[in-house]
């Protein structure tokens, strides 16, 4: 779907780290400020126990998981919707991604610089937060000024709307609040005149807190953890605790070796695997999977889609030409092993076009063009 999860946080947190053992494609991450001027892209696989399970039993040719874009963007300082520092490259990249992660950095080391010489990453996330809100005010602003001639000269009841909703908004970023709190009109109209705006803090968001490797298995322990979760709880958001400098050595080891080093640092996964379901879940999208003895793959669709639609992200022709879908949940066809077996056991559904996805169907789109 190119879906992409951009990759934000003041210099020298960690993002560039964090990158780096995402993706294959390697950052340069060093110990000083705009190390990453223009935005890395990897495309990172999202783990998925389910799409093994399936291949045990159908022993496909070819495995194909799903995937999801991060993009590393150049740190941000105070100042950047000013232009300040690589602001104004910074603000045209975070418009171009889905959602965005930010990275706050919980651990203490003198040799490490921050570039406000502190460790709060309350107040680092507040820092960005604060430049993002400022630049969508200045979007607001001119929207408003636009609604506002507009009604001058007798405005159509959009205008008045946009208007309307242009002068709450511009309140509420105004007092650093992202646009994705605010609260819309009931209107049937309002969240296109919200959409349109292309505001960046209305983008999902979800939090990173790179930690030392003490705290991964003492978080209470960590203020400077729990601080960030008490941020994050406040507006249910995810918070994922990752030690990015760990991490890097997790992903530069064979895949082998790494249950018995995981094991060694008392971890079950790299935390890894968290921040790209976490990234998966903040698009709010779900996967489903094709099964055959060519291949067994994952396809990634959006929460809520029709069956019609999911048929669409394969190829658009079996959107246009639905007939109907053969479902079968991901654990009984693991459970009885073949396609067969499960339409014998009553376990395959024929599903029309009103019917919803779920996270872990198994299907087989009948269609004609």
């Amino acid at each position: 779907m190119g879906l992409s999860v951009g990759i934000v946080g003041l210099p020298n947190v960690g993002k560039s780290t964090l990158f780096n053992s995402l993706s294959s494609a390697k950052a340069e991450a060093a110990n000083y400020p705009f190390c990453t001027i223009e935005p890395n892209v990897g495309v990172v696989v999202v783990p998925d126990p389910r799409l093994d399970a399936l291949d045990k039993v159908v022993q496909a040719d070819k495995v194909v998981p799903t995937a999801i874009q991060f993009v590393d963007i150049a740190g941000l300082v105070r100042g950047a919707s000013k232009g300040e520092g690589l602001g104004n490259q910074f603000l045209s990249h975070i418009r171009e991604v889905d959602a965005i992660v930010q990275v706050a950095r919980c651990f203490e080391d003198s040799n490490v610089i921050h570039v406000e010489n502190r460790v709060d990453p309350v107040g680092d996330i507040a820092t960005v937060t604060t430049e993002l809100c400022l630049k969508d005010l200045d979007t607001v602003q001119k929207r408003r000024d636009r609604a506002q001639k507009a009604a001058k000269s007798g405005a159509n009841a959009l205008e008045k709307l946009a208007f309307e909703i242009t002068e709450g908004l511009a309140k509420h970023l105004d007092e650093g609040k992202p646009a994705r709190t605010f609260k819309l009109p009931e209107n049937p109209d309002a969240p296109i005149v919200f959409r349109d705006m292309q505001l960046l803090t209305a983008k999902p968001t979800f939090y990173v807190a790179n930690v030392d490797e003490g705290s991964l298995t003492n978080l209470e322990g960590n203020k400077h953890y729990m601080a960030l979760k008490a941020l994050a709880d406040s507006e249910n958001a995810k918070l994922v605790p990752v030690c990015a400098q760990l991490e890097e050595q997790i992903a530069e080891l064979e895949p082998k070796d790494r249950p018995e080093f995981l094991e060694s640092v008392g971890l079950k996964e790299p935390g890894l695997n968290a921040v790209v379901r976490a990234g998966y879940e903040t698009l709010k999208l779900l996967t489903f999977f094709t099964a055959g003895k060519v291949e067994v793959r994952a396809w990634t669709t959006v929460i809520g889609a029709r069956a019609p639609q999911a048929a669409g992200v394969i190829h658009t022709d079996f959107e246009k030409g639905f007939i109907k879908a053969e479902v079968i949940w991901w654990e009984d066809w693991v459970t009885l092993g073949t396609e067969a077996k499960c339409r014998d056991a009553g376990k395959m559904a024929m599903e029309g076009k009103e019917y919803v996805m779920r996270d872990g169907d198994v299907v087989h789109f009948r269609f004609n063009v």
